[in-house]
């Protein structure tokens, strides 16, 4: 699998400039490229990634969570969101089971990783409960 340009420009738009809220990922299966599906500006929210999901594909996400630490300083940690709902197709979720690891490492910066079939594994009281 290959990472297109776009791809890692996008994430260092997200890392260093915060332009970024999400970043939806597709594998291109007859080209092997991995390309940006959707992308979520600042503005937006974790419900609008888990919308940008497809129910019946798989897909890799990226999602710059800000929060609050106890001393109370802001702080932000990108989360690394493996997607592969029950409803895929058995080949694609193999596509992405082999490539996970390569995108992983070729997007330096990345804090946490989740893995899901169904939102209930990703929601939002899963990503706050990993940076506690």
């Amino acid at each position: 699998m290959c990472l297109t340009e776009e791809c890692k420009k996008s994430f260092m738009e997200m890392k260093w400039n915060k332009v970024h809220r999400y970043i939806v990922f597709k594998i291109d299966e007859s080209s092997k490229l991995l390309t940006v599906d959707k992308v979520g500006g600042p503005a937006e929210g974790y419900d609008d990634l888990t919308a940008a999901l497809p129910h019946d594909d798989c897909r890799y996400a990226l999602f710059d969570f800000d929060f609050l630490t106890v001393d109370n300083c802001r702080k932000s940690k990108i989360f690394f969101i493996a997607w592969a709902p029950s409803g895929s197709r058995i080949r694609a979720k193999m596509l992405y089971a082999t490539s996970k690891d390569g995108l992983r490492r070729a997007l330096d910066g990345i804090h946490y990783e989740v893995q899901a079939t169904d939102p209930t594994e990703m929601g939002f009281d899963v990503i706050k409960d990993r940076v506690k």
